[in-house]
């Protein structure tokens, strides 16, 4: 995995996940991790749990491009499986984000 916070681009969502249901997201986050890891463009991903609200959760992920996410990722069947593992989990479902670097 490379350095995601050195990639082009930073995606970011807050995954509001239902209240009881944190262990089993945490399972399904584990083998959905690997699956958008190894999509070409992607310099790596990391999820993180919030302090003050347990039931939320940050996902970061570092992309070459926005294209790279939309088109390649959400394109493909690796998203299909990373959705089917996932999506139950979200309530709402996540806004995501990209962001690029404005100073070095």
């Amino acid at each position: 995995m490379g350095d995601l916070l050195a990639a082009p681009v930073l995606e970011h969502a807050l995954l509001p996940v239902r209240p009881g249901t944190s262990a089993a997201f945490e399972r399904a986050m584990a083998q959905a991790l690997p699956i958008i890891r190894a999509v070409p463009g992607c310099h790596g991903a990391r999820v993180s749990r919030c302090v003050e609200r347990p039931d939320t959760y940050l996902l970061l992920v570092g992309w070459d491009s926005v294209e790279a996410h939309e088109v390649g990722f959400r394109g493909s069947a690796d998203y299909e499986r990373w959705r089917s593992l996932l999506h139950q989990f979200y309530d709402p479902f996540p806004i995501v984000e990209h962001f690029v670097a404005t100073h070095e």
